[in-house]
C-alpha cells in the first residue's frame, strides 16, 4: 500500500530532485511502487504587505513522496545526490492521514498558511484593519499562536475593552 512520506533534501534542490526522482523511477521501472512526489507550495498570506499573497514552498528542504516502502524503493530515493534522509532514519514512519489532509488543505488553500509565526507579543501595538473595529488601535493582551488569534485591548467610549481577533484583521 502506498503511503505518504516526508524526505530531507537540499534546500532549493526541491525541483531538482523531484525531476531526478521521477526519471530513475521510470529508468529502473518501479511506476508501481511509486505515486506522487509533492513539492508543498501554498498562498502566504503576509501581514505586513498589500500584495498579500504569494506562492511560497510550505516546508522548504523536503518532498512529499507517496510510495510503498520496500527496500528498493527506499534505496532508489535515498541515493540520490541531494537526498538528506528519511524522516525518521532508517525506518521512515509514513505520514498520518490526518497529517496529509492538512497538508493538502494548505497546498489547495482551503487552510492559511503564515510567513511568519513569532511576530505578535503581549503589549505591542497594532492597527485593526478588517471588521467591525477596522480603524481602531490597540494594545494586544492574549496571543493563541495556535489559532492564529489575538485578544486586543481596544478603547471604546473611554473603556478598555478586549477584542478577539484573527492575525490577518491586525497589523502591526
Amino acid at each position: 500500500m502506498k503511503r505518504w512520506y516526508v524526505v530531507q533534501v537540499y534546500t532549493g534542490f526541491e525541483d531538482v530532485v523531484k525531476l531526478d526522482l521521477e526519471r530513475r523511477i521510470v529508468e529502473e521501472g518501479y511506476e508501481d511502487l511509486f505515486g506522487e512526489i509533492l513539492i508543498p507550495t501554498g498562498q502566504v498570506a503576509s501581514f505586513f504587505s498589500e500584495d498579500s499573497e504569494k506562492k511560497e514552498k510550505i516546508f522548504p528542504g523536503y518532498l512529499l513522496i507517496q510510495m510503498e516502502m520496500t527496500p528498493e524503493s527506499f534505496r532508489l530515493v535515498s541515493r540520490n545526490a541531494r537526498v538528506t534522509r528519511f524522516l525518521g532514519g532508517e525506518k521512515p514512519v509514513p505520514l498520518s492521514d490526518k497529517e496529509v489532509e492538512r497538508i493538502f488543505a494548505q497546498v489547495s488553500g482551503q487552510l492559511p498558511v503564515s510567513a511568519e509565526k513569532q511576530m505578535f507579543t503581549v503589549g505591542g501595538e497594532v492597527s485593526i484593519k478588517s471588521g467591525p473595529f477596522a480603524g481602531f488601535v490597540g494594545v494586544i493582551d492574549k496571543v493563541d499562536e495556535e489559532r492564529e488569534k489575538l485578544v486586543v485591548m481596544v478603547s471604546i467610549f473611554g473603556r478598555l475593552t478586549p477584542v478577539e481577533l484573527s492575525f490577518d484583521q491586525v497589523k502591526k
